[in-house]
């Protein structure tokens, strides 16, 4: 098996697809570093554990998700186009004036910076982000040097809405779930949340969400994120950081999102995501100019 080979865990019943990142020698024998192909994971796996599969390999696991995917892409697109319908029907029975001025009525949705640590999540991302309307900027940035570069990148490019990404987990045999060193990489992305509240303290101009599979979810929302992950411990989608900034970044700055209307469209739900009521993000704006 080399670097980039895509397989499956027989010891968890095939149930995630992986492809190997890395490979590393142990007293023991080979060692393979495996990241999840949809699932926020890395992990570490002998190579009697291991079986290699067709790249086009869906698992049972896998496939549920992409329906979920898919699902949930075409809900977020239908409640917005249901929206500006119902809108316009409210509209309809108002008078001409009222009307005209809704006709003249443009809207700007939040600006999203996401920073991921894995340049296949960050591109998978990206496409939703295009696909569903939403100015997204990606950077790729490995965890540990996130809390590093996120301020300046932050200061160049004044988002609405931060994401910070990439790989988590716990590591093995730890059992103290409330303590950083238990985590690969939660302590960075605490960092980060708390050198972005150290330049914008308020919850409402600088909206953040923090975490990644199995993440420290108290602690990241402690250091000052309206969203993190993970409350139950669970493995999260690549996408649910997206379907959340999307929720955000489309209602409107008058209203604060439910925590549950928020979580609606994502892939794993409450036992993988979670946070904070949190005001939204699109600001309407009148006259609409005619040049444009």
């Amino acid at each position: 098996m080399r670097i980039g080979d895509t397989v499956v865990r027989k010891s968890y019943g095939k149930d995630i697809t992986f492809k190997i990142i890395d490979i590393n020698e142990t007293e023991k024998g080979l060692e393979y570093v495996i990241k999840g192909r949809n699932l926020r994971l890395i992990a570490d796996s002998p190579a009697e554990d291991l079986e290699l599969v067709k790249d086009s390999y869906n698992s049972v696991k896998d496939e549920v998700l992409n329906k979920r995917v898919n699902k949930a892409i075409k809900k977020v697109i239908s409640q917005r186009n249901n929206y500006y319908r119902s809108e316009s029907v409210r509209m309809g029975k108002s008078s001409k004036k009222s009307i005209r001025d809704k006709e003249l009525t443009f809207g700007r949705p939040g600006r999203i910076l996401h920073v991921d640590g894995d340049s296949e999540y960050l591109n998978i991302c990206l496409k939703v982000y295009q696909q569903l309307g939403i100015d997204a900027v990606g950077r790729l940035v490995v965890e540990k040097k996130q809390p590093l570069e996120i301020v300046k990148m932050v200061k160049e490019l004044k988002p609405d809405i931060v994401v910070l990404t990439g790989h988590d987990a716990i590591l093995k045999k730890s059992q103290d779930y409330s303590s950083l060193d238990s985590y690969r990489n939660s302590k960075y992305f605490v960092e980060a949340v708390l050198a972005l509240r150290e330049y914008q303290s308020s919850y409402d101009e600088l909206v953040i969400f923090a975490g990644a599979c199995q993440s420290c979810y108290e602690k990241i929302l402690d250091s000052g994120a309206n969203f993190a992950s993970s409350p139950s411990r669970a493995l999260i989608h690549c996408l649910d950081p997206v379907f959340i900034c999307e929720k955000i970044a489309y209602t409107n700055i008058e209203k604060i999102v439910s925590i549950q209307e928020v979580l609606e469209n994502t892939i794993t739900g409450i036992k993988g995501v979670g946070g904070l009521q949190t005001r939204g993000k699109y600001r309407e704006g009148y006259p609409k100019s005619p040049y444009v």
